[in-house]
């Protein structure tokens, strides 16, 4: 019954806000077409302001992948995080999900699909990606698009959040899976 009655509510929900937005719109007179189109101007120039700093992410992430610093990383680090129960499959998304989340979900799509969804490593991963921020891209986009070139502490507290979401997401996985 719960179900159902869920399944019914994320059916309308959206068709049920668009229909208020446009009521109310009517109703407080606001030229809606018009309100709509100056928006959609609005966003096309945040979004050429943004092109920039997007291809900067991209080929960072690119050099930093071809470079081969994830993989001397991976055999570096791999003797130490093995005594607190971190596989070193999972530690490229150590270091990529602060870069780009989609680099991140490719990362954790070869964990999954090479050693299956229950293994520890894909659980693992599965938490550190939710439980952490693309850092780099937040400030390069989101800042890049309000014009903030001084990050001051805003990258020391974004890295320090992730190394706090990565070693939650390593106690809770011991904690539960272990």
């Amino acid at each position: 019954m719960f179900q159902q009655i869920m399944n019914l509510l994320s059916l309308w929900a959206l068709p049920a806000i668009l229909l208020l937005i446009l009521t109310m719109g009517l109703s407080k007179k606001i030229p809606i077409y018009e309100t709509f189109t100056t928006g959609a101007k609005d966003g096309f120039k945040v979004a050429v302001n943004i092109i920039p700093y997007l291809v900067a992410i991209i080929v960072a992430i690119s050099m930093f992948r071809a470079s081969g610093i994830i993989e001397m990383l991976e055999q570096t680090l791999s003797g130490i995080l093995c005594r607190i129960h971190v596989p070193a499959d999972v530690i490229p998304i150590m270091i990529v999900r602060s870069l780009s989340g989609s680099a991140a979900l490719g990362v954790f799509s070869d964990i999954a699909n090479t050693l299956g969804p229950d293994d520890y490593a894909t659980k693992l991963s599965a938490i550190m990606v939710g439980s952490s921020e693309t850092t780099f891209y937040v400030l390069a986009v989101y800042f890049g698009a309000v014009g903030i070139s001084k990050l001051r502490y805003a990258l020391l507290v974004g890295l320090l959040a992730d190394f706090i979401g990565i070693v939650a997401a390593v106690c809770v996985c011991n904690w539960m899976f272990l």
